[in-house]
């Protein structure tokens, strides 16, 4: 069987993100033919600014990725925290190191879906996902959106959730709040319904 590759690439300085990419993952690999791997971008911070910022160690299992690996997978899925209603720097700043893959449309045609976290209600859960999209866009990624396929989850209003129509997403809150179960959920969902659209378009 013809193996359909998936790489979740996130940055992740509390491990808000890290959580939900691996939920992703383990939704994407619960699909038949599909291998999701995990992947960090780089860190831009020096260790110092990160310590003094109370930051975790980053985790030592997940490979830091280069440019020129993005080629090697059918598919993404991009997370990152929100910084001012934008996607954090260190995500901006590997985008801006992929311009050889731009030059050449290396990635055009390949679905990419996207995840995130904010602090608040006001941080950007719907805002670091549609500026988030203008990156796929210059590489003719195909983005891949939730849209309402969640289900009831998308309608929730008795419990704070994150996410949209644009993709799963956590609150973080003053950093102590970890991802709740129905947004863990909606990241595994996630996971599988990028997964299942790579798979058809990779085959075809």
């Amino acid at each position: 069987m013809a193996i359909t590759k998936v790489y979740i690439i996130y940055y992740s300085l509390h491990k808000h993100v890290e959580y939900m990419a691996r939920e992703i993952q383990r939704g994407a690999n619960s699909i038949e033919g599909i291998e999701a791997t995990l992947w960090q971008v780089p860190e831009t911070l020096p260790s110092l600014v990160l310590e003094k910022m109370k930051a975790p160690p980053k985790a030592d299992d997940v490979p830091v990725i280069k440019p020129e690996q993005l080629t090697e997978a059918d598919g993404f899925l991009f997370g990152f925290p929100s910084r001012f209603g934008v996607m954090a720097a260190q995500c901006k700043a590997f985008f801006d190191s992929t311009n050889d893959l731009f030059e050449t449309q290396a990635l055009a045609g390949k679905p990419a879906g996207i995840f995130w976290s904010t602090g608040f209600h006001g941080g950007g859960q719907e805002l670091t996902a549609l500026t988030a999209i203008t990156q796929l866009a210059h590489h003719g990624m195909l983005y891949v959106p939730l849209g309402y396929t969640f289900g009831s989850g998308m309608f929730e209003i008795d419990e704070v959730k994150g996410g949209s129509s644009y993709g799963a997403g956590t609150y973080a809150g003053d950093g102590s709040r970890k991802p709740s179960e129905l947004e863990l959920q909606q990241a595994f969902y996630q996971g599988k319904y990028v997964s299942e659209i790579t798979k058809k378009l990779s085959r075809n």
